[in-house]
Order: structure tokens, then sequence, then C-alpha cells
């Protein structure tokens, strides 16, 4: 698979020296207009992705990925981010490339497996629960702090490493101070939109840029907790709904009770997750108030 779909030479170029040599190439996604593959050498490993140039949005991702690389230089100049963290990015003949520092880490849901059937009620799954709530939420009240909202945060945008803590990928939606031109905002995913991001939606034309706020960064984590806890999402509404039917059921801020389908009584994580999903932006916790009230459990 990787060899069928070999990642831009112009990236393999620039980032021979990073990895060193020999190194291997392996294809990790390859979906919505983008291909992702790890790039691993003795001198260690990065994240290479760059947009599909035989994909109809293959225009939108290019630019998308040019944005990102914008916001992670913009990020790392204000604090927000660990300078180690970008790499480089350029151009190739198919559009727009870029690598990150490798993350050894599992995708949130996967790492959630276990907490999510009743044998997860042990002694050692609870501080892990929190800690992965905590460390996420550090993570975010730097960007917020900056000014920033990260924009999408969900499960996949969460990479859970073997010491539980959470560590935040995918920049490319976020939104800064002073944004010049960019790519207009029009939420991330559903499943994890806050509500005053699905009214605004449903209320403006779809060349309008959404302006995401740190709260609604506040909400996606406690949807995401929630979901990735449970196995249900936040919001009930069948797979095969319309997104404006859904935008419109988050709209209205009506939770599943928490009560009725968690795997497990946990009351602390369980606090947390509602006041994450509090209906009004001003009555969620900040995230550096969350991860505060967190790190003295």
């Amino acid at each position: 698979m990787g060899e069928a779909l070999p990642p831009p030479g112009e990236a393999v170029d620039v980032l021979m020296d990073r990895v060193g040599e020999p190194f291997t190439t392996r294809l990790l996604s390859d979906r919505r207009g983008s291909r992702a593959w790890k790039v691993q050498g003795p001198k260690g490993a990065v994240a290479l992705k760059a947009n599909s140039p035989d994909d109809e949005t293959s225009r939108d991702k290019a630019a998308e990925m040019a944005q990102e690389d914008d916001h992670l230089v913009r990020l790392t100049d204000a604090g927000a981010l660990n300078p180690d963290y970008r790499v480089d990015a350029g151009s190739w003949e198919g559009g727009r490339w870029l690598a990150v520092r490798w993350v050894d880490g599992a995708p949130m849901w996967q790492a959630f497996a276990l907490a999510r059937g009743p044998e997860g009620d042990r002694p050692s799954v609870r501080p892990w629960l929190l800690g992965v709530a905590r460390t996420w939420a550090e993570r975010l009240a730097r960007m917020h702090a900056a000014g920033w909202a990260h924009a999408d945060v969900q499960p996949t945008n969460a990479l859970i490493t073997n010491d539980g803590c959470a560590a935040v990928i995918d920049y490319a939606l976020a939104c800064g101070p002073n944004d010049g031109p960019r790519l207009p905002y029009r939420g991330a995913l559903t499943h994890t939109t806050a509500p005053e991001i699905a009214d605004a939606i449903l209320a403006t034309t779809p060349d309008t840029h959404i302006q995401a706020e740190a709260p609604a960064d506040v909400w996606g984590l406690g949807a995401t907790l929630f979901w990735c806890w449970t196995g249900h999402r936040p919001v009930s509404y069948e797979d095969g709904t319309p997104r404006e039917d859904k935008l419109k059921a988050i709209g209205k801020a009506a939770t599943l009770p928490l009560d009725d389908i968690r795997p497990w009584p946990f009351p602390q994580f369980e606090d947390v997750i509602r006041a994450c999903l509090a209906a009004s932006p001003e009555h969620r916790p900040s995230s550096a108030d969350l991860a505060a009230l967190l790190g003295e459990s």
C-alpha cells in the first residue's frame, strides 16, 4: 500500500537529514483529499501529510495544509506549542506537504476501549481517565491563553501516550487572533460541535467565517470524553440524519442523560463532563480552571 502511494519526493528529500538513512515510509491514511505517512529512520520519525492531487477536494486540502503550517508557526511564536512539533513544510508538484513530530500514542477511541466496558471499573482506570482529561485541558489552556481556539477537538485529534497523557494534533482549523485571509471555519466534526457553533453555522451562509472561541473547545472536550467513555455521541440523532438537522439538535443543547448510558459510575469524571457540556459558553469552566481542578484530584 505504501509503495503504491509513496510520499512526495520533494518532502522526502527534505526529511532525509531529519530521520537519517536508511528510512522507511508507511502510508497511514488516504481519505478526504489528504494522505498521511510515517517516515522513520535511525534518527527518529515524523508524520508527513500531503494533499491527494487526484482528489476533487485537493485544492482545498492544499490550502488547508498551508493554513495549518501558518498556524503552527504562529502558535509556536506565541508560546502555545512546543517548538519541536513543527518539522518542515513545502510545496510539491501536486500541492502542499507538512511534516510534524511523530507522536507515539493510541487514538483516543482505541485507548478508551477498556474504560467503555464494565471491566473498566477498577482503581487503575479512574486516575488514568482523569489524567487524560487534565493533560488535554492543559494543552488547550496554552492555546487559549494565547488567544487561540483549536476548533477541532474530537477523538481523532488526541493521541494517548503510554504514560496516559493526551497529545493534541491537527491544527488546520484553529482560530487565532488577527487572522488574515483564511479558509472559512464552518465547524469541524459534527458530533463534537458546540451548540453556539452549530447555531452560527445554521444562521450564516457557507462562505461566512465563524470565529471559534475557547468555550467551544471545552464543549468539544466534554463531548469527546462523553463519547469515548460511554460509546454514545452526546446528542442523539441517527447516522443518516442530514448535517443541518444534526446541527439543529446540537443547538438545542439537550445531551443524553449520562446516568443512563455510563458504563460504570464515576461521579468525579461525570461532573467534569457535565461541566464541559453546559449549554451556555459562560457556564463552562475555562480550560485552565479545568486543568487545575483535575490536577487536584
